[in-house]
């Protein structure tokens, strides 16, 4: 029997997780569906402003993204701290902006003097909020609904437009979260859909490189890259944007030329830093769900993220030794 998503997920083993959601029915989530000639793309446009918008209401940061033409990859970040730092008026405006609420989490944002009972009303809601707003599920609920809806209301019809259940792999350490980001942008030039990471819309790598090129800095919108551990360092992914970059492009080119070819590791700081071969790298980034089908990392951070959340098998432990370690 399928393992719940809260079941899948353990904060106190690692805050990034890999998710994917995938259209049940025939027709394109996007792109252009041969049998009508009918195009679809322009909700990829759709799905990529409601997950962006998303991260200004969640304490979940967007680390990669991928929206391809019949499914959307996503990998997560889940700020935990920051959540529990905000204030009840915080929290409250953070949901309110997605749904009404409660009568007495209105009169509370609107300064109305309120009974004790209708004080711990409030306090109880925020505090069911807090959690829903770290919550990777309720985030997926949030960007799959409303699409859903657009789609059948563009489509005329009912039913679901999704798989009732959206994929989870926890990435338990930074070869684990690099090579799972890595494979999310590259997904369009794999599946040859684009020829560079540079020409992939509605992708991260696009947006990074757009803006970098731009201002030379990075998206507001996307988890930013902060480089090596240093004290003090803000929150971040803990690689150089450049040397991610240009691990990217070295692996895309690869790809792209349909053949297996090799990286020259010198130029690519991010596999000395993870300890993994060019050989591994371009193998786990090819066929990442493939290899791996839940939580991603060493063996024992495996065994860790296991118990914690009581499952009984370590799925794709061969997988993470053999190109993991």
């Amino acid at each position: 029997m399928p393992k719940p998503r809260k079941s899948l997920i353990s904060l106190q083993d690692t805050p990034y997780y890999h998710c994917v959601s995938r259209c049940v029915r025939r027709a394109f989530l996007c792109g252009e569906d041969e049998s009508t000639g009918k195009s679809y793309d322009h909700r990829r446009g759709w799905i990529e402003d409601k997950m962006l918008a998303l991260v200004n209401v969640f304490a979940i940061d967007i680390c990669a993204y991928a929206v391809m033409s019949n499914h959307t990859h996503l990998v997560l970040h889940v700020d935990a701290d920051k959540a529990n730092n905000w204030s009840i008026r915080e929290v409250l405006e953070r949901w309110h902006s997605l749904h009404k609420g409660t009568q007495f989490t209105e009169k509370y944002l609107e300064n109305k003097t309120l009974a004790e009972y209708e004080l711990a009303s409030v306090y109880e809601s925020c505090e069911k909020y807090r959690k829903r707003l770290m919550d990777i599920s309720w985030f997926m609920k949030e960007l799959n609904e409303p699409i859903a809806r657009m789609a059948n209301n563009e489509d005329k019809c009912t039913g679901h437009f999704w798989e009732g259940r959206f994929k989870s792999q926890a990435l338990l350490d930074e070869a684990a979260l690099v090579a799972c980001m890595a494979y999310v942008d590259l997904n369009p030039v794999r599946a040859k859909m684009e020829k560079t990471p540079e020409s992939s819309k509605h992708t991260s790598i696009k947006t990074r490189i757009d803006v970098a090129k731009a201002n030379q800095t990075q998206p507001k919108t996307l988890f930013p890259f902060i480089g090596y551990e240093r004290e003090n360092q803000p929150e971040g992914l803990p690689f150089k944007l450049e040397d991610y970059l240009e691990l990217i492009d070295l692996t895309g080119r690869i790809i792209r030329e349909d053949k297996r070819g090799s990286l020259d590791v010198s130029l690519a700081p991010i596999l000395q830093r993870i300890h993994l071969t060019s050989e591994q790298w371009l193998e786990v980034t090819t066929g990442f769900e493939k290899y791996f089908k839940a939580a991603v990392g060493s063996e024992r951070l495996l065994a860790d993220f296991c118990e914690h959340t009581e499952l009984q098998r370590r799925s794709g432990l061969s997988a993470c030794k053999r190109l993991l370690s």
